[in-house]
């Protein structure tokens, strides 16, 4: 049988595994009588664990919310894939200094042997530098709690001439899309909804009022537009005859949205600022496709074979 210490933390380490325990479920993984699990759970409550109890024959034990974080007992393969998350989250456009801040704290009391292994991943896992602007946890702790509780926020928002506007907008969802963070909300102002960049947002706050979802967007999607064709002058539909998995695969959310037609053929939504950018992309994807529009771009695929047919014939004939 555990001593006393190691019950308790294994009783921590038990409890938030699932969302409620039988006390005969929780005695018998301890090895331990009714009465000795009683006053490990009333151990745990004087040291500020809140574990709530159901009285009856469904009842049972739970961790529920409190002030004192419970001790994190991970599993090796847990710990390292900890690890490695934390790590990604340093070296990106999110919360990078807390993430690090996180990282040094686990990395001090992570055992010999898991050292060794997170050595290992910091010394094979080089960083592409992406330049991305960073966006602090407690702007992005903002934004999600006013989204969960739906609360109006009031913000300064950077345009891309830097110029700074007043905001006043009903919170939907956060997106993240590749290197950055958008906010997904109705600004009230403008009665319509937008995207915002999580690191132009200045001065975030809440305005004191709830609200009520008027027909909110799908999220995810509706980021997707705004980042793939929305700000660009040329804009593309494209058949492609290949599955939507496939192409998705080549093509980042940041680039393109990709959406199923048949089992084997898709719709390829995408912007540039010129049509020879995106029919260069187009003959690099490796699969038939049919441009259903702009016209533009479809005179650039002239283009493009006239240019690549010459190519081909002075490589032909320097060969000869």
């Amino acid at each position: 049988m555990l001593d006393t210490s190691a019950r308790l933390l294994r009783l921590l380490s038990l409890l938030p595994t699932r969302a409620a325990w039988t006390g005969p479920e929780l005695a018998e993984r301890l090895d331990v009588t009714g009465r000795t699990l009683r006053r490990d759970i009333a151990r745990l409550r004087e040291l500020g664990y809140p574990v709530q109890a159901t009285p009856g024959v469904a009842g049972g034990y739970r961790m529920g919310a409190g002030s004192v974080l419970p001790p994190l007992l991970l599993e090796d393969d847990e710990a390292v894939a900890v690890v490695l998350s934390l790590r990604t989250a340093a070296g990106s456009a999110g919360p990078a200094e807390t993430a690090a801040a996180a990282l040094a704290k686990l990395e001090r009391i992570l055992p010999a042997r898991l050292r060794r292994r997170a050595a290992a991943l910091r010394q094979a896992t080089v960083p592409l530098p992406g330049g991305a602007p960073a966006v602090g946890a407690e702007v992005l702790t903002v934004l999600a709690e006013a989204c969960q509780e739906r609360q109006v926020l009031a913000f300064g928002y950077r345009g891309r001439d830097g110029a700074v506007t007043g905001r006043h907008v009903e919170p939907h969802r956060l997106v993240h899309a590749g290197r950055r963070w958008y906010l997904v909300a109705r600004d009230r102002d403008r009665d319509a909804w937008r995207t915002f960049r999580a690191d132009r947002i200045e001065d975030v706050r809440r305005a004191g009022m709830g609200f009520v979802p008027v027909d909110p967007p799908d999220a995810a999607a509706f980021v997707a537009e705004a980042v793939t064709t929305a700000p660009y002058p040329v804009r593309a539909r494209v058949l492609v005859h290949a599955p939507a998995e496939v192409v998705a695969a080549q093509v980042p959310p940041s680039a393109g949205v990709v959406e199923a037609v048949s089992a084997g053929t898709c719709l390829l939504l995408t912007g540039a600022h010129t049509p020879g950018h995106i029919a260069l992309h187009l003959a690099l994807l490796g699969h038939p496709f049919t441009v259903l529009e702009p016209a533009d771009l479809i005179g650039e695929l002239a283009v493009l074979a006239d240019h690549l047919a010459a190519a081909h014939r002075a490589s032909v004939a320097a060969e000869g």
